[in-house]
């Protein structure tokens, strides 16, 4: 019987796990499938992934006369597509990325096809539908069966993708950039060639350095890697010293961590409820060495799998599903809302589209919005009414809701708008809602006066607003009034940042009885976003954002909304809920927590300029606080010289909180620059009150939302009320 704890049973533990090879062995020059890349996805034998890898030929579709050829080819690392352009472009411009696919339609299910793909059988077309603002892809197959291929291929990489840990998809991506620098394919790493890796990785390392690093690992000394001499060189590349010394200080002299070993490290984390049985539920888990399993113990691959997991993660995994009281008045919950939802560009000569109310669902958004007019024929049309927006039609728009909006929720509609008998204008005439926002516009007056001119609403759409009527809020009433849940009121963002400033605990209190709507003032012409925070702080339930436009706006509108299952409905801390509440944002009170955040390392940060080899990151992290005014504040480190591999701060930001329970946090990686403002890198926003304490990775997200695996920060977090 084996101890696993003596000097003969750890020589066993400390034998690498089975894995698959780094590199291919050679062919004798052919190309070759990429063996290595489809046995870490588990698709050797994968008939759709091996047609997609030798590529097909399709229509590309974008009107009704341009119907253009292109070669579409899965790359050699199976995670991103390569595609032929018609005009020149960088490299990096020919891929996309299988990650940032959002779904697959199969036939004529987008809009694009509905209109323009008339000429092509259902069954030879597909629609590669994708995160963010990138346009969909429409295209049509030789034939059924090979669109069939893709349709079918595309979800085995997906599901495959998504259910692959952080440690898995670090090696992919390392395999893939291996593959890349190996100029000749011959499997073999010359130091030019692991000179070019560093600099595809985002890291500058001086060429003494690197030198003496390869040296160490050609055993065979013939100044080329290969095989094993290349693992060992990318675990040396690899190492997270800052793990190994977290590992060690738990693990002691024998460098494994038993069950009780591992609880205390959960303890000292501040993990709730942690016990001696989920500590053996953790190593049975993540530890990848089957002997260390049998014995309960964890190496440090296993540690590091586990860090990098979700539970290691500094969202806790318990909000990441419906976890709130989903039984109080509608009132009571922050609601994710659009404004415009139409519109996938400017307020005044943008296209209008039914995807864009697709793209707003899949971001969770339970509110849109529906400008109705009277089309030609009768027939109801969506716009922005009286400007130059596209026009689209009503019935395609109510497809759409139905198709796409209940992934989540009960199959219900409330739809708001104006009661005919309740809203009479000052002349007599009934004002549509849209009407009723632009009577608070300025700056607009021939725009106004148009839409004062409009005809009356419909009285069949006046009939369907039963439990959310529009109603006007011209005035604040300081003594607390008997609740109308059923009515809504809009207000411009000017409207309401004036509530707030001059009246902020009855506008509270208000907001506990009934809806709000608050929405982008006439001016955004640009589509551009105000900031949801203020909204929020003061109990307004539908604080409406351009969701086709990204920026830190968008960042806490998916932050707010990233926990309860991403239902899209937020329960309001008890302070904006109560009907008698004192609380006012704009004098909080003392501050009550102290949040301390040290930064301590980045991993895989994506780079910036692939045209350019030697454009290195300059990385700095900023935290930024975004509540009650008196607790919006930022802080961040140093930068780092030419290494978005792998650069360390470890710096420590702290911060005093009043209004905790309204919180975001928001991590943001940016590249400095002496000259210009910093670059974009990336960053993750999440409630305060969702934050777990501890050694943490934060999973860095893209401008537009996607995931931008493997990249992280890793930090300590601190949580103290007073």
């Amino acid at each position: 019987m084996q101890c696993g704890r003596c000097w003969g049973c750890r020589r066993r533990l400390e034998e690498p796990a089975v894995r698959a090879p780094l590199t291919a062995p050679p062919d004798g020059g052919t190309k070759r499938l990429p063996q290595c890349a489809l046995k870490k996805m588990g698709l050797t034998e994968d008939e759709d992934v091996r047609a997609m890898l030798r590529g097909s030929r399709f229509r590309k579709i974008r009107s009704q006369t341009w119907h253009k050829k292109r070669l579409y080819r899965l790359q050699e690392d199976c995670l991103s597509v390569w595609f032929q352009r018609g005009l020149p472009h960088a490299p990096s411009q020919h891929i996309f990325l299988v990650q940032h696919i959002e779904a697959v339609r199969e036939g004529h299910q987008s809009e694009g096809l509905r209109r323009f793909g008339g000429a092509f059988a259902p069954a030879r077309c597909l629609t590669i539908v994708f995160k963010g603002r990138r346009k969909n892809l429409d295209l049509a197959a030789p034939t059924a069966e090979e669109a069939q291929r893709w349709v079918r291929g595309l979800a085995k990489l997906r599901a495959r993708l998504e259910a692959m840990s952080q440690r898995e998809r670090l090696d992919h991506w390392i395999h893939t950039y291996l593959h890349r620098a190996d100029s000749n394919q011959d499997s073999k790493m010359s130091f030019k060639e692991i000179k070019s890796l560093l600099r595809m990785v985002n890291v500058d390392v001086n060429d003494m350095y690197a030198y003496r690093l390869f040296k160490e690992c050609d055993n065979s000394n013939n100044e080329r890697l290969e095989g094993t001499e290349i693992e060992e060189f990318l675990r040396r590349l690899l190492k997270r010293p800052e793990l190994e010394e977290i590992f060690h200080r738990y693990s002691g002299e024998d460098q494994v961590l038993s069950a009780p070993e591992l609880l205390e490290f959960l303890e000292d984390q501040g993990e709730d409820g942690a016990t001696l049985v989920h500590a053996r539920q953790l190593i049975q888990t993540h530890e990848l060495n089957e002997t260390a399993k049998q014995h309960e113990l964890m190496t440090l691959d296993g540690f590091m799998m586990y860090l990098l997991s979700p539970a290691g993660a500094a969202l806790d995994p318990a909000h990441t599903s419906v976890f709130q009281d989903m039984d109080q008045p509608l009132s009571h919950y922050f609601i994710s809302s659009s404004h415009n939802t139409y519109l996938t560009d400017s307020q005044i000569g943008g296209p209008s589209s039914t995807e864009a109310y697709v793209r707003a669902f899949a971001q969770g958004c339970r509110c849109v919005e529906l400008d109705c007019w009277e089309g030609p024929g009768g027939e109801p049309i969506i716009y922005h009414g009286h400007t130059l927006t596209s026009k689209i039609l009503f019935q395609d728009v109510v497809q759409a809701v139905r198709d796409h909006a209940f992934t989540k929720l009960k199959g219900r509609v409330l739809v708001k708008g104006k009661k005919l008998p309740d809203a009479l204008s000052e002349d007599g005439r009934v004002l549509s809602d849209r009407e009723e926002e632009e009577e608070e516009e300025e700056g607009v007056p021939e725009v106004v006066e148009q839409r004062r001119q409009a005809k009356q609403i419909s009285p069949e759409l006046s009939a369907l607003a039963v439990y959310c009527c529009a109603a006007r809020l011209r005035k604040l009433c300081p003594a607390p009034t008997p609740p109308q849940p059923c009515q809504v009121s809009s207000l411009n963002e000017r409207k309401a940042k004036k509530f707030i400033r001059e009246a902020g605990n009855s506008f509270v209190r208000h907001n506990a009885r009934q809806l709000t709507r608050v929405y982008p003032l006439g001016l955004r012409m640009n589509s551009a976003n105000y900031s949801p925070q203020e909204m929020w702080n003061s109990g307004c339930q539908l604080v409406a954002l351009n969701f086709q436009t990204p920026g830190y706006e968008m960042d806490l509108n998916a932050g707010r909304f990233l926990v309860n299952g991403r239902c899209g409905y937020i329960l309001k801390p008890a302070c904006l809920r109560r009907l008698d509440t004192t609380f006012d944002p704009e004098c909080p009170g003392p501050p009550r927590t102290t949040l301390t955040i040290q930064v301590l390392t980045a991993q895989q940060l994506p780079k910036l300029n692939a045209e350019k080899p030697n454009s290195i990151v300059d990385p700095l992290v900023r935290v930024e606080i975004h509540g009650v005014p008196a607790d919006c504040t930022r802080k961040e480190t140093d930068y780092v010289l030419n290494n978005g591999f792998n650069p360390r701060w470890g710096q420590t930001l702290e911060f005093q909180l009043r209004a905790p329970e309204l919180a975001l946090v928001r991590f943001v990686v940016e590249d400095y620059d002496t000259t210009s403002p910093n670059d974009f890198v990336g960053q993750f926003t999440l409630p305060l009150n969702s934050l777990k304490q501890g050694y943490r990775h934060i999973h860095l997200l893209s401008k537009d939302g996607a995931s931008l695996v493997p990249a992280t920060l890793f930090v300590h977090i601190r949580i103290q009320c007073t």
